[in-house]
């Protein structure tokens, strides 16, 4: 399966003006605003700054801190009809990509000599540290919700101790209430927990209930109602994109795959968000972007939703920056426009450490078995195959939902049967 053309759509002219562009893998650098990550969390934000590829839909220059094999790349230009792409990798693995480039005069030169437009994860500004703020986030929501009535922003508090925060959490469990503890500042669902009133008796009180979160942290966290939601719609996202002049431009609503309160991909396509969802996201997507706007920002944005049991959207947080459905968007945008359906799953388990030509031939026969499905497969996070805990990242895309969900079940049970020492005798089929 091979790329459609027609992906210069309306947010690609506020995005990148139409043009390729240099992309960098700086996930690492921008968390780093936030709090100094230790070396775990620096290599997961590694691993995951391979989206990079991803950052437009058509790349010129990209620079990532992990090495990666000329193999991935390959794979990616042949399959989204991409022009020559200069990779530049394994330039920061121990250091963010910043402080590399640094000790790079050639590199940057090099990129400067292109004239293209850079892009990176996001920006360091005032207005991006200002409004990643859970807290500030949500006055903004309080502000702007009044002109959406699809919109519920749940209630937020603001405790000054991890003391107070427990007595808050102690009185609503006692209430039978659900409690949502968060960093002031996370990103995938890091320092956010769930505390439903049996994990507080469990743990033996409140305060034994948020060591863990304490530990992770660091800082008092902001407490939240818990919006109650089930089922595959509960979590949804809209990105856009605002341009150099300040106009807002609507890229789409995804379905977010949520782990507990960790982001693990997204699905896009024609009807993955019923219109009924979709239009309130985008109506109050836009308004919050014209805000973030006129506070200042430009580029990429994103806006989390939970849709509570009457339907209604209930904006979690707004996100300054690339995200993850950015990537399902841009490869719907490569891969044939609005017709199409992408999913990501930025973090499937294998059963067994990989070396990285060991995992991209692994996917690539799993390729070959979606592909009898109707569905294309692509690796997005290749470097991860021979963690501790391995992982992989990959993109699936078809012309229908049922068609996803056959080759996720497939590639999910290929992965975990790398587990079995007679797979490679046997046969995978």
């Amino acid at each position: 399966m091979t790329a459609g053309g027609g992906w210069q759509g309306g947010w690609q002219a506020g995005w990148t003006g139409g043009q390729r562009a240099v992309q960098l893998g700086d996930v690492a650098d921008f968390n780093a605003q936030f709090g100094r990550p230790g070396a775990g969390a620096l290599r997961q934000a590694h691993h995951y700054s391979c989206l990079a590829a991803f950052y437009t839909p058509d790349p010129a220059v990209l620079v990532l801190p992990l090495q990666v094999e000329p193999e991935w790349t390959d794979w990616l230009a042949r399959e989204l009809g991409w022009g020559p792409v200069e990779v530049y990798s394994g330039i920061a693995p121990d250091t963010g990509l910043a402080e590399a480039l640094a000790a790079r005069p050639g590199l940057r030169e090099r990129i400067a000599e292109s004239g293209l437009p850079v892009r990176g994860w996001g920006g360091t500004g005032p207005v991006v540290r200002r409004f990643e703020s859970k807290a500030e986030s949500h006055r903004l929501f309080r502000r702007l919700a009044a002109d959406h009535p699809a919109i519920r922003v749940p209630e937020q508090w603001e405790p000054t101790s991890w003391w107070r925060l427990a007595g808050l959490v102690r009185a609503r469990a006692a209430a039978g209430l659900t409690s949502v503890v968060k960093a002031p500042y996370g990103v995938g669902g890091h320092g956010t927990a769930v505390l439903t009133p049996r994990q507080v008796r469990a743990a033996g009180g409140a305060l034994a209930a948020l060591r863990g979160l304490r530990a992770e942290t660091g800082r008092a966290p902001l407490l939240e109602e818990f919006v109650a939601g089930h089922g595959p719609l509960r979590d949804l996202s809209f990105d856009g994109v605002i341009g150099p002049d300040g106009e807002v431009y609507p890229v789409g609503t995804a379905v977010m795959h949520i782990e507990g309160t960790g982001y693990r991909g997204a699905t896009v396509g024609p009807d993955a968000v019923p219109a009924s969802l979709a239009g309130p996201a985008a109506a109050f997507g836009i308004a919050v972007g014209r805000a973030l706007a006129e506070a200042g920002h430009r580029g990429w944005y994103d806006l989390d939703f939970v849709v509570d049991p009457l339907g209604r959207l209930a904006p979690t947080e707004t996100n300054l920056r690339l995200t993850g459905p950015s990537v399902a968007f841009m490869l719907a945008a490569r891969l044939g426009g609005a017709g199409r359906y992408v999913r990501t799953l930025d973090q499937l388990p294998l059963g067994a450490r990989l070396s990285q030509p060991a995992l991209l031939a692994h996917l690539a026969r799993v390729a070959e078995r979606c592909a009898a499905l109707g569905v294309g497969l692509l690796p997005t996070i290749p470097t991860a195959g021979f963690d501790p805990l391995p992982f992989a990242g990959v993109a699936l895309w078809a012309d229908g939902s049922e068609q996803l969900d056959a080759a996720e079940y497939l590639l999910r049970a290929a992965n975990q049967g790398l587990a079995d020492p007679f797979a490679g005798v046997l046969g995978e089929g």
